[in-house]
């Protein structure tokens, strides 16, 4: 028997809030679009970028309420780390045409911070709704260690150790 892989990664940016709807069964469903995009020079030297546009479907499952997390925490602009398979369908609309659509269906999602619209960025962005919620108590520093306090600039410094 051969064997065969269907896995699609992609990280890029989202373009709108994500669409969350219920089935009829009950069943959650996000679905979003997410953007790739590349840039080369062209023979004559002149910048060029082009941008893809994939259309990404996100269930819920016994095992993760992967859409609700979508509905809780994606917004337009965040970046995203997307992983799962590429599905084709096809189906006749009202008119009776035949349409054809490409979709990726999400098996795992990372929400990558830095940058405007990035999920770790709870200060701003641009409605300023999601902020980071105050911190109820103050942690308290391990013996013999210093504060995080010590070392405001700690997560704003753009050269860490981290491999990618």
């Amino acid at each position: 028997m051969s064997r065969s892989l269907n896995k699609v990664t992609l990280i890029g940016n989202l373009g709108n809030d994500p669409e969350v709807r219920s089935t009829t069964g009950g069943n959650r469903v996000a679905t979003f679009s997410l953007a790739t995009s590349r840039s080369w020079n062209d023979a004559s030297g002149s910048k060029q970028e082009k941008t893809e546009w994939h259309r990404c479907v996100v269930w819920n499952t016994k095992s993760s309420q992967l859409a609700d997390i979508v509905e809780r925490y994606v917004h337009k602009g965040d970046k995203l780390y997307v992983e799962g398979r590429i599905e084709y369908r096809q189906w006749q609309d009202k008119d009776g045409q035949t349409r054809y659509s490409t979709e990726i269906n999400v098996r795992e999602l990372i929400m990558l911070g830095g940058g405007k619209g990035g999920g770790g960025d709870f200060d701003g962005g641009e409605s300023g709704a999601r902020r980071a919620p105050a911190p109820a108590t103050k942690a308290k520093a391990p013996a013999g260690g210093e504060d995080f306090e010590d070392f405001p600039n700690a997560l704003n410094e753009e050269d860490d150790d981290l491999p990618f």
